[in-house]
Formats: C-alpha cells, structure tokens, sequence
C-alpha cells in the first residue's frame, strides 16, 4: 500500500456568542484538516484545534511533512512518525509542526485501522465499549451569571453526569469563590468537581491563595493554574495544595510529558492527540505515564480520544462539550456527533477512528 495524495485545509466556525475562559476570548473555532489517501482507495482523517493558527498547520502539513509521506506506506506509523520528527527538528519539536505531525498521524492510524477491518481502539488492543465522560463548560460570558451557571450544571447533572469542569480564573478570587461554591451546591457533594485556570496565575502566592480558597468545595483537580512552560513553578503550586494539579493539553511529545511528570508538577496528565503527536505518541505518553502510576484525562476531541482510553489502563475520562453550550462547535461539520449517555460515550464499531466529516458543511466553514 502506498501514500499518492495528502490534502489539507482549514475550517473556521463561528460561535453564536463570544466565550471566555480566564486568559482569553473566541469568538470561532478553527481547526485544520488532513486527508491522506492511497493507492488502494483508503482514506485517513486527521484533524486539531488551531486556536487562529489553523491555515498555519494545514500548510505545514502539506507543504513541509507531505513529500516525506507520498509512495510511503500508511501503515509504518513508528517510522513514519520518527520522520517527520527528525526531518523537521530544526523548525519543530513543538508547537505547529508537531500540531501538522499529529494530525497526519491520526489519519496514518485511520487507514491502518480500516485496511484491518477494525476500530481503532481493537487495532490498539482496547477491550473496553464505553468510557465514562465529564460535562465540561463553566465558561464566562457578558449574560451568565451565578444563575446561569447554576443551571448549566443542573443541566449535566440531569443529562447523567456525576463529574463537571468548570472554568476559574477570570475574575478576582473572592468572586471565583462564590462560582465555586454555586456549582458544588448545584452538583451536591457526592458528584466530583473539576476546575480549569488556563495559566492564569503568574506566581505562587497568587496561584495558592485562589486555589487553597476553593480547596473547602473539594475539587478533584486543578488545571494549568499556572502557564504549561511554567514547570517549576507549577510543581511548587501541586506540592502546596491538597488537591491536585492536572496539565499537559498544551504539551508537545514524550520528551515534554516526561519533564512534566518527572518534576512533580502533575498528578494527572491530559495529553491531547491532536497536540501531542498523534496516536503513535500519545499511546507512548500514557503508557509512561502508567508506569509512574499517573492517570490520564485527555483534552477535548472524544471522538478520537474514547479509542485511545479504550486501549489504555489508566484512563479516567474523556471530555466531553455539549453542542448546546456553544463553546466547541466541531460537531457541526461531522456526519456522526456523538452522544453522551448516562455520563458515558459509546466507542464507534465503525473501521478507523469512525469520523466522518460532511463535505457540504466543510465548504460553508473553509478558510
């Protein structure tokens, strides 16, 4: 089998309303696009959140990484990967281009995964159906206030959640604390509470006086209180608090999650498939991860996630955004958005990671 045509693109989908977390505003979601095609009619899928950069990564992809994949076969992921790693070091090692590996990837693992006649997550040697996910959101707009909060929780605690994340950060601590405090009473004291900072705060005394205030409401975890390059200080931060530190959706291939494990800035790690390397390193991250005793929640993209969970032993959840909320809008271009039920996702039987995007909506959204 081999590589004849590589096509990427990308697509922006506007939100009904801008949405806010503790460092930033969107007003659209962008993400790039990669198919990957062979001479014996298999078609490989591979996409990632661009964040304004979207067109930036399909370019890399099909400009810098696609001459070293046509007449290669699909199915050589481990080599193929080292590749377009090594071939690019230069320029690489993080940020776009590793965001152009790991789509390119993806689809690799969406070929090799159909050509076999098997779901991703069996191809990975994932036994698992179903994988328990939490409603996230918590988001900030001008509209929403603790009310709108309150019932936003209601809704996912009436729609099967036991677990919810929400957003922290963007206001001063006291007002945060009272955020905090309405969504554990919405949710009551037997559900588990998540909480997101997105890097928020920039020393120690500011990241562990908010933090230790919303320590009463028992949270499970902290995300990014600090900002992802911000290792050192981030260990400080999970070494000062009774709960823990949570990150790595921002982290770039095993050589990063090692450092970040290995300091002591996380207890939980949440690689993202489409940041991280694709399924050839995001498998490798989890799998050391497991050997350090450290569970995995990755960020965003359930779609492809629930196969990597389902082949893995130290998952916790996936991640999970309702349409509704109007903060991720992906599902608007995909053929078969999933549901959750229960608090749980179905993993897809369908061969390859089972997303299918729709070519007339891929159009209405193309930058």
């Amino acid at each position: 089998m081999e590589i004849t045509e590589i096509e990427s693109f990308a697509v922006s989908i506007p939100l009904e309303e801008p949405v806010s977390f503790a460092t930033r505003t969107v007003e659209e979601r962008d993400h790039a696009i990669v198919y990957v095609r062979t001479d014996e009619g298999h078609e490989g899928l591979g996409y990632s959140l661009g964040y304004g950069g979207a067109k930036l990564v399909a370019d890399a992809a099909s400009d810098v990484l696609a001459p070293m994949l046509e007449g290669e076969d699909p199915r050589d992921t481990t080599r193929l990967w080292r590749e377009m790693f090594d071939g690019t070091v230069q320029i690489g090692r993080k940020g776009v281009m590793v965001r152009a590996i790991s789509i390119l990837d993806i689809a690799l693992w969406d070929i090799k995964a159909k050509a076999a006649g098997m779901p991703l997550y069996k191809l990975l040697g994932g036994s698992k159906e179903r994988i328990p996910a939490y409603a996230s959101g918590g988001y900030y707009r001008e509209s929403k206030g603790l009310e709108g909060l309150r019932e936003e929780m209601r809704t996912y605690v009436d729609r099967g959640h036991n677990t919810v994340k929400m957003k922290v950060g963007r206001r001063s601590v006291e007002e945060e604390v009272e955020r905090v405090r309405t969504v554990r009473e919405t949710i009551g004291p037997d559900r588990t509470l998540l909480m997101d900072a997105n890097g928020k705060w920039s020393n120690k005394q500011e990241a562990v006086r908010a933090c230790r205030a919303f320590g009463e409401y028992d949270p499970y975890f902290i995300e990014e209180p600090v900002m992802p390059d911000s290792i050192d200080l981030m260990s400080e931060v999970n070494a000062a608090l009774s709960y823990p530190v949570a990150a790595g959706e921002l982290e770039f291939t095993r050589y990063g999650f090692e450092h970040l494990m290995d300091s002591g800035a996380v207890e939980i790690i949440q690689p993202d498939v489409t940041v991280v390397g694709g399924v050839t390193e995001w498998m490798r991250v989890a799998n050391a991860a497991a050997a350090r005793d450290i569970p995995v929640a990755p960020h965003y993209n359930w779609d492809l996630h629930v196969h990597l969970l389902g082949a893995i032993e130290n998952g916790l959840w996936a991640e999970f955004f309702y349409r509704d909320s109007d903060v991720k809008a992906f599902d608007d271009v995909l053929v078969h958005p999933m549901e959750a039920e229960d608090g749980y996702l179905e993993i897809p039987d369908r061969d390859g990671h089972g997303v299918e995007l729709d070519d007339d909506a891929l159009e209405q959204f193309r930058i």
